[in-house]
């Protein structure tokens, strides 16, 4: 077989064929799961995180631990749910090893207070973004950044990342209403911070920009999602290899266009990263957090 049409036969099989063929040797296989699904992993590696080089180093933990522990996927769910489920566990753990890490004067503010979105803000300011709605960007994310981890990591999965709330409680390992309840309480919370912050989140959309994406913020505390503002149909790969499916969508807060990466010429590819920290990570759910009260049957 040459070598276009082995790369073409690569291409062709599903997610599935892919994880078993490197399972048996196949050197191409486990590289085409990487281009396939990297860019959306690093999305809500980025979500969770908001920091991009944190969010590519988890992207990349996380490929390592399938990589390693491709021969133990027993198939129970599709292999998209059981990668956003490794990458959303590399995401939280060093979330929490960086909590560990970090040390807090005595006299400093707790965390999630005032000093909270200021370093969002530090954060994202650096990328140096020329959107002209770009402040509105730095606010949703200081935002999303004092959200607790397991609201914001749903608000993630399903509003930003278009996932069925059915396929979130895969990837989180929990009911499908802990998910509801989730990102109820964590929309309620960031339309609140969003007050704070002098914004509206019923606000109407401004005019789109020279990008196409419009930067109002509306929807969040009436049960609508994080996303592009106004009612639409968002689109999200359900089946192994891509097709697509669509599903109608309430109105959002008009962030989902501010929080997806944009393409960096300066961020490397997920499968150009060298791992920071190889160490596997469990491709099985954290236990819930004690903290959180929203698990339900």
């Amino acid at each position: 077989m040459g070598h276009d049409a082995r790369d073409q036969h690569v291409r062709d099989q599903d997610d599935a064929a892919l994880l078993r063929a490197h399972v048996r040797g196949e050197p191409d296989a486990f590289a085409e799961l990487v281009r396939r699904h990297g860019p959306r992993l690093w999305a809500v590696a980025l979500g969770v995180l908001g920091d991009r080089e944190e969010a590519a180093d988890a992207v990349q933990d996380a490929f390592v631990s399938a990589l390693r522990g491709a021969a133990r996927f027993r198939g129970e769910a599709a292999v998209t749910t059981w990668l956003h489920r490794i990458v959303v566990n590399a995401s939280l753990d060093r979330l929490r090893r960086a909590r560990v890490r970090r040390t807090v004067p005595l006299d400093a503010p707790a965390p999630g207070g005032d000093d909270a979105p200021r370093d969002a803000v530090e954060r994202l300011a650096a990328r140096g973004d020329a959107a002209a709605d770009v402040d509105l960007e730095v606010d949703v994310r200081a935002a999303l950044d004092r959200l607790p981890d397991h609201q914001r990591t749903a608000l993630v999965l399903v509003d930003l990342q278009d996932l069925p709330v059915a396929e979130a409680a895969a990837v989180l390992g929990v009911a499908v209403g802990t998910v509801k309840s989730r990102c109820a309480r964590g929309r309620a919370a960031l339309a609140a911070l969003l007050r704070e912050r002098g914004l509206d989140p019923r606000a109407p959309e401004r005019p789109a920009g020279p990008s196409g994406a419009g930067a109002g913020v509306r929807g969040a505390g009436s049960g609508a999602g994080v996303g592009a503002g106004g009612n639409r149909t968002g689109r999200r790969d359900v089946r192994e290899g891509g097709a697509a499916s669509r599903r109608e969508e309430p109105a959002g807060t008009g962030v989902r266009d501010r929080l997806a990466p944009d393409p960096d010429p300066h961020d490397p590819a997920p499968h150009q990263v060298r791992p920071h920290d190889p160490r596997p990570h469990d491709p099985r759910p954290h236990d819930r957090d004690p903290r959180d009260p929203e698990e339900v049957p």
